[in-house]
């Protein structure tokens, strides 16, 4: 296996920096402290302009998720890489979908925010960190078992295209604004960068996601599966950390220069003082994603591309993200309410039964999570 390129390292570093230094900026623009790129909370905030929860702090359609879709889209068509697949347990992916935004709603963020969490000084995001990287191994252990869910096999172009076209057709609604789309006058949702910088970072952040298969659980994985020699060894997996690690750094940085740092464990815009409940929700997310061989924002930028399995599974995290707010059970402040405990303990118990009805005995990593893994 070749080593990693060198005229490669800028890529992944850039990725990185774009990611960073563009979420510190949408916060500073005016989106919400430490969520200036966030895909659960803005998946919710999503849902609620569409009436599919009555939260009125929470609806807004946050042109960045749109921006990631359809800036993901644009590229692999430039690059003629978007290829439409699926029909890989989709019903599961949707369920699966389902209980990743859950999980980000207990910890109040998704994989991209837990890292801005921790780059702004929120020393309370370490837990979610160790329970998203113990998710990871957990998920790892079982497809190293036999898990599978079966191979994704080459559809109608046009079935790829659904994804991007609900996207494009979202763009218009938030250009438009028609009476039945609804917008917050108050609370998170309310607090938003200016449209065409939100939908530029968007834009932006999904091409180069799709360049480098950027993935913040699948960097997690690789660490797990191998060595420091093997990670050096694969071009794809080096790729990965150098991104990581530049988006943490950018991140850092950029909240430094901008003001924006508090280190300190208490009192963190989106944290909450249920550390337990938010190392499960964040190690559901973990388990979840390695699953479906992707974390949210990586599952949105492959629906970009054509993959319809993550388009079915982008499906489940919108019915999530409502119902999430109808059924009150994001975390807050004031710690993490019974029915997101009891959603938690359903959704790990869902994800070992998952885990466990589809292992192939004997077979070893399946060779379609094998070929995303190397």
């Amino acid at each position: 296996m070749e080593r990693l390129r060198p005229q490669m390292i800028p890529l992944f570093i850039g990725m990185g920096a774009v990611i960073g230094v563009g979420a510190v900026l949408l916060s500073w623009y005016g989106n919400p402290a430490n969520s200036g790129l966030c895909v659960a909370c803005f998946m919710e905030n999503i849902a609620g302009a569409l009436g599919f929860h009555g939260n009125v702090r929470m609806q807004y359609l946050r042109p960045e998720i749109i921006g990631l879709v359809l800036g993901a889209f644009g590229l692999s068509m430039f690059r003629g890489e978007f290829r439409s697949s699926g029909g890989s347990s989709p019903l599961l992916r949707f369920l699966v979908g389902v209980f990743l935004i859950v999980g980000c709603a207990v910890f109040i963020g998704c994989p991209v925010k837990l890292l801005l969490r921790i780059a702004a000084g929120d020393l309370s995001a370490l837990t979610g960190l160790a329970g998203l990287a113990a998710g990871v191994y957990v998920g790892l252990e079982f497809i190293e078992n036999g898990f599978r869910l079966g191979k994704a096999e080459p559809a109608p172009r046009a079935n790829g295209l659904i994804i991007p076209g609900f996207m494009f057709f979202l763009l218009i609604l938030a250009l438009v604004q028609p009476g039945f789309i609804t917008q917050s006058e108050k609370g998170s949702a309310a607090q938003h960068a200016p449209f065409l910088l939100s939908l530029g970072v968007g834009l932006l952040i999904g091409a180069l996601a799709q360049r480098t298969r950027f993935c913040i659980t699948g960097g997690i994985a690789r660490l797990f599966l191998w060595g420091p020699r093997e990670i050096m060894n694969c071009p794809r997996s080096t790729g990965l950390l150098i991104s990581i690690c530049s988006f943490f750094g950018f991140a850092l940085v950029a909240n430094l220069l901008t003001g924006q740092f508090n280190f300190d464990l208490q009192g963190q815009p989106s944290s909450s003082p249920s550390y337990g409940w938010a190392f499960l929700g964040m190690f559901m997310v973990g388990f979840g994603s390695v699953l479906i061989r992707g974390c949210p924002l990586r599952q949105l930028v492959a629906a970009g591309q054509g993959d319809n399995d993550a388009g079915v599974t982008v499906m489940g995290m919108l019915v999530g993200a409502a119902l999430v707010q109808n059924w009150g059970l994001s975390g807050n402040a004031e710690g993490t309410p019974l029915p997101g405990q009891i959603a938690v303990l359903l959704g790990l118990c869902l994800l070992f039964l998952v885990g466990l009805l589809n292992r192939k005995r004997g077979y070893g990593i399946a060779p379609e999570y094998q070929a995303g893994l190397d």
